[in-house]
């Protein structure tokens, strides 16, 4: 399916983005800001998350409830997420009802109303997700790991903030922050589907204040990576959960394609080794897998897995040994073409989406500041060779970057520290 892209920028920073695609009936709308949770200060850790919740309990012209009840009404999806480093907000719907969507995407996100007695009862429901997060061991981990491999930088800190911050949020500091961020200099927003650009740009013109305003928010400088190795010992846990880590490139670098390739060799799938030998071979786990997780200036490849705790040590040894390999030997051309084919499948699947689309336009705007063809996407993933996958291995897979943690009934660092040893061998 045809890319149909036109953009308008505006001089306030304000990016408008819209891809027609012919012949379906869906309509998807996000309102993207440039900002997250690594653009916070300490003291306000989880504010952004929190404004996400917040612009749900009523805008200045509808209720918490008639918000309910419009979403309702246009029978689409709405979802909200926060970031490290941006927040969206993104609705789909039937074409018919795109204008009435766009109306209330702007209303929420640029015109909340902010009561404070909603405050208090959002920084409750916040807190109990916190508690809920608590209770989950994949989440548990996946904070000590960020903690830990990003130290003393707001990319170690929890997306949800604390507790004790999210109850320091009040009307005045929540509508400040919300002032500065929510501008139109921070603003992208993206349209895919049976969306008419002109049209687009009508609802906008009309909605969103466009005055030029100064930067705000910078990201802070890009952190130094740790190679810790964390026991976290939960005796009432049946199971351990494990990350091991290594640094990668970011998010913008033209390296980026070899990486994915590497992690998905790794253990991206089925066919991957890690799930060959680790699950298939040895039945040693039910699901193991490896990914890359890449910001703006930085970027991390991490194997994850649960285990039996007297299983834990050989699970860590195996993907050391794996990674190892692949610093020594590299990648097959076999299974190079097999990932290529994989990732161009998905690619290519995704375009019969309209929220898959919107997502690619925002995500390449706030990422690179201009938008990729699919063909030159796929031009990229073509062009790398088994060389360009063995180049990463052998930079980021090295002893003295490999980070480890470990959350379960376990107490023993230095098993672990001996697996993990055997990148080296």
């Amino acid at each position: 399916m045809k890319e149909n892209i036109n953009e308008t920028r505006f001089d306030s920073g304000l990016v408008v983005l819209s891809d027609r695609m012919e012949g379906v009936r869906s309509a998807t709308l996000g309102f993207f800001v440039r900002l997250g949770a690594r653009h916070e200060p300490l003291e306000l850790n989880g504010i952004t998350h929190f404004v996400e919740h917040c612009v749900f309990k009523g805008s200045l012209e509808r209720s918490a409830k008639e918000i309910a009840i419009e979403q309702d009404r246009l029978g689409g999806n709405l979802d909200a997420f926060t970031t490290h480093e941006e927040t969206g907000f993104v609705i789909k719907v039937v074409d018919d009802q795109f204008e009435r969507a766009f109306g209330l995407l702007a209303e929420m996100t640029l015109r909340p109303r902010f009561d404070e007695s909603d405050l208090v009862n959002e920084s409750r429901v916040i807190i109990e997700e916190i508690k809920m997060n608590d209770d989950s061991p994949e989440d548990v981990l996946s904070d000590i790991f960020h903690r830990e491999f990003f130290p003393a930088h707001p990319l170690g800190l929890s997306i949800t903030g604390t507790p004790e911050t999210v109850r320091t949020f009040d009307r005045k500091l929540t509508a400040d922050f919300h002032k500065s961020a929510f501008s139109a200099g921070n603003l992208v927003i993206a349209a895919a589907g049976n969306v008419e650009h002109g049209r687009l740009l009508e609802l906008v013109n009309n909605a969103v204040p466009n005055h030029a305003q100064p930067p705000r928010h910078a990201a802070p400088q890009t952190p130094v990576t740790a190679a810790p190795i964390i026991v976290e010992r939960r005796p009432d846990l049946e199971q351990a959960h494990l990350i091991i880590a290594t640094p990668t490139v970011s998010g913008r670098d033209p390296r980026r394609y070899a990486a994915d390739m590497l992690a998905n060799v790794l253990g991206g799938g089925t066919s991957s080794r890690l799930w060959q030998s680790v699950r298939e071979e040895r039945g040693l786990a039910y699901s193991i897998g490896a990914s890359t997780g890449m910001f703006l200036d930085c970027g991390f490849l991490a194997v994850s897995a649960a285990t039996s705790p007297e299983q834990a040590g050989e699970v860590a040894e195996i993907a050391a040994v794996e990674m190892a390999r692949l610093v020594s030997d590299g990648i097959t051309d076999e299974e190079l073409a097999l990932m290529k084919d994989q990732a161009r499948a998905s690619i290519l699947l995704d375009l019969e989406d309209s929220a898959g689309r919107a997502a690619t336009l925002a995500q390449c705007e706030m990422v690179h500041g201009r938008q990729i063809s699919i063909e030159e996407t796929l031009e990229n993933l073509e062009a790398v060779t088994t060389d360009d996958v063995q180049d990463i291995a052998i930079e980021f897979f090295q002893p003295d970057k490999i980070a480890f943690a470990v959350l379960g009934d376990i107490d023993n660092p230095e098993l672990f520290r001996e697996r993990l040893g055997k990148v080296a061998d």
